[in-house]
Order: structure tokens, then sequence, then C-alpha cells
């Protein structure tokens, strides 16, 4: 809305944005938590995504109210179409993605879904060189693959072939394409817009388009305890808020593509939880996943062209 940006393709000198990256993989770690909160919500899993989104809007209102007074005199959008369909279409990205994530999960296993959402990567870096010409050193696509193959190595024996799932498998490789596209029109848009604006437009869209989803979902919609909304706020608030904030800051400096490998920390801060939480057993492939995947975000980082 109000934040003039530069791309990085003006400052083809300048050392990668340190502050950028960091604040990339900070966002990466806070929704990471997504499936630690998402587990103890007592609601469907699409009606937790829509109290993900819904329930950030007032924070998010009173941050675009200041963000306005702080910079007026500054252009911002009108309330027409053309506009408006920006938002529109991060937020129906942003709502398709954790729609199609929570029935890939219904109907294929964890594991299938999860390493196939992380494929996002790809899809974004596909969607760069298609559709924005953007190109990439061989240095960040040797960085790319390894971090994916710690994705792989992350999920262990875990991740299976099976017929029966092949749906969705499918699904899962929806989800990824929606999230790349999801970073890509957020990326784009980093140049016009402020990231509060980002956010908040995907907030208010997404939630309207996750709503009658969720209504319409087998389970409960609403919490039926008052300590139920405490998973919930904690997904809006901390995940929504805190992290997509500061992803979506980062991509006004950074490239959609580098974005989304370096999200993979993402798969690596839910198994470090879930083990802490839950118990869950870490093996030697986690480790050695989680380190190929920080190990490729660093080589991508190097290979990043301005």
């Amino acid at each position: 809305m109000s934040e003039q940006v530069k791309t990085q393709q003006e400052t083809p000198s300048e050392a990668i944005n340190m502050t950028a990256f960091i604040s990339l993989l900070i966002g990466g770690i806070a929704i990471g938590t997504s499936p630690i909160f998402m587990r103890y919500a007592d609601v469907t899993p699409t009606s937790s995504a829509f109290w993900r989104l819904a329930l950030s809007l007032p924070l998010l209102m009173i941050w675009q109210v200041y963000d306005i007074r702080k910079n007026k005199g500054v252009a911002t959008p009108g309330l027409n179409f053309k506009e408006i369909k920006v938002f529109i279409g991060i937020g129906f990205f942003f709502a398709v993605d954790l729609t199609l994530w929570h029935w890939s999960v219904q109907l294929t296993t964890v594991a299938n879904a999860t390493l196939l959402a992380n494929m996002a990567a790809i899809f974004t870096a596909i969607g760069g060189f298609l559709f924005f010409g953007a190109r990439f050193s061989k240095t960040f696509i040797g960085g790319m693959m390894l971090a994916l193959f710690g994705a792989m190595s992350l999920m262990g024996s875990s991740f299976e072939l099976n017929p029966d799932h092949l749906f969705g498998d499918m699904l899962g490789l929806i989800t990824a394409v929606a999230y790349a596209s999801y970073m890509i029109a957020s990326s784009e848009a980093r140049k016009k817009y402020s990231t509060v604006s980002i956010v908040f437009g995907t907030a208010v869209f997404g939630s309207i388009f996750l709503l009658p989803i969720a209504l319409n979902e087998t389970g409960a919609f609403i919490p039926m305890t008052l300590a139920g909304w405490g998973p919930l706020l904690a997904l809006s608030w901390f995940t929504h808020v805190v992290g997509q904030s500061l992803i979506v800051y980062a991509l006004a400096h950074l490239p959609a593509a580098f974005g989304s490998v370096s999200l993979l920390i993402q798969p690596v801060v839910a198994a470090i939880l879930a083990w802490i939480l839950f118990s869950e057993a870490l093996g030697i492939y986690h480790l050695v996943g989680a380190t190929l995947i920080i190990s490729g975000i660093l080589v991508c980082k190097k290979g990043v062209r301005k």
C-alpha cells in the first residue's frame, strides 16, 4: 500500500539483504509451528485455517490504519476492482493452499502430503522463469535440489507410493502449485504495496474463501471451550501475523524462488517441536534431512542472482 520497494534487479551490485534473509528464516520458523497448533485445536482442519486468518483481522486492521496514517500523502490503492483484485488473487491462492493441504493430509499419508507440498520451491522457480523471466545460477539450482533431497530424507521411510493415495498425492502437488502462486503473487505485489496491506488482504479474502468450506466440513467449527481458542489465537497471531508478515516483508528484497526454498525450514521446525511436545522419535534420517535442508538454503543464498 504505502511502502515503495526496490526490486532485486535494481541493485545488481549489492550483497543479499541479510535483514530480509533473517526475517525470512524467522518467518519460516514461525509458520513451522502451524502443525503443532493445529494438532491442539479442537475444530476441523479447514475451520482452524479459517480462524487462523479471521482472528488476525483485528490486529492487522490496527496495523493497517497506523500504516496509512504514518505514510499520509503516499499513494494508496483505491477501493476499485483493479486494485483489490491483487489481494483477491493472493487470498485465493493462500486459501487454496490451506484447504488442499488439509484434504491431502486426509487422503494420503502425512509424509506424502508434507513432501509434495514442499515441492512449491520447484514450482515457484518454474513460475518465475516462465512468467517473469527469472534466471537462476547453477549454484542456486544445486542448493535447491540439495534442500529438496533434505526434505525427502526428513520424511524417512514414511513416504510411500500407493495407488490408493493417488488422489491425495495429486492434491499435495496442487497444494505446492497454489503456495508457489501465493509466493510469486506476493513477491510481485510487494513491488507496490506494503507488508501489512498484503497480509491484511490475504486474511480478508482468504477467510472469505475458507468460510463456506469450513461451515460445510463435518466436525466442530467453533471451539467447545474457552481454552480451545488458545491454539487458534496462537495459530493466528503468531503463525500468520508474525510469520507471514516477516515472509512478505522479505519478499520485497529477495527473489520468490529463494524465499520458497528457505521456507523448507518449516518441516525441520515441525519435526523438532513434535519430538519435544509429542515424543515423536527422531532418527538419523531426520538429522541428515535437516542438515541437507539448511546446507541447501545456504548454498542457494550464495547463488541468488540479483
